[in-house]
């Protein structure tokens, strides 16, 4: 069935315009997005299959692009399209850490920290830079490793906020398998790098790491 042959009420561009995206179930939300059949399908089947195979949107954005162009009727075009989208909503929840006073809008970086690590496969240590007011300069991925482990070189971590002129770090790293309880060797790293920044009177605020969808704070459980 085409789109237009819907009641006007059901056809997924009118309900958005008249009860606004909170009233749409995820097949109208996608259907809108993708705007427009292909092939012989229209826009609601694509939106349907894309459910179907990825069940829910952290599945669908975080597809590969030989993943998602396995759907009949979608192609790269639309892939490109879908991850720009991340993109985007990836930087709108950077702005407020670019803005704010970030230390006290924990919430605000948990966001910005899964939106980050959504899909990522292997462990990435990194660290959020602060002004000396605790707003973002920058964050930088700083070491890379396998899902279980990343090795991390204190030193080289202080190198980089000397090298960004931070006044305060917040590091952060992501566990692949999804639980972000903190492990002994996290805490005891955590205190390494605290001791090593002290010295160059570099701040440790925090430490999170990252799961599905959830972050752990150090500071919070009181490890650091």
């Amino acid at each position: 069935m085409r789109i237009q042959d819907l009641p006007i009420a059901e056809q997924p561009r009118e309900k958005l315009l008249c009860a606004g995206p909170e009233a749409m179930n995820n097949t109208e939300l996608l259907t809108v997005f993708l705007g427009s059949g292909s092939q012989g399908y229209s826009a609601v089947q694509l939106a349907r299959q894309l459910l179907i195979k990825f069940s829910t949107f952290s599945h669908l954005f975080t597809a590969s692009a030989e993943e998602f162009c396995s759907i009949n009727g979608v192609g790269m075009a639309r892939y490109l399209q879908l991850q720009a989208a991340n993109e985007m909503v990836r930087r709108m929840l950077e702005e407020p850490l670019q803005r704010q006073h970030i230390f006290t809008e924990v919430s605000q970086v948990s966001q910005y920290l899964v939106a980050t690590f959504k899909g990522v496969e292997q462990e990435i240590f990194g660290m959020l830079m602060l002004d000396s007011q605790h707003q973002l300069i920058v964050y930088r991925p700083m070491f890379f490793g396998t899902i279980n482990s990343a090795a991390v070189y204190p030193r080289e971590l202080v190198k980089q906020a000397l090298k960004e002129n931070a006044a305060a770090v917040i590091l952060v790293h992501n566990h692949p398998s999804g639980v972000p309880e903190p492990s002994h060797a996290d805490v005891a790293l955590t205190r390494e790098v605290v001791a090593a920044m002290s010295l160059m009177d570099i701040t440790v605020l925090d430490h999170f790491v990252v799961g599905e969808n959830l972050t752990v704070s150090l500071s919070q459980r009181g490890l650091m």
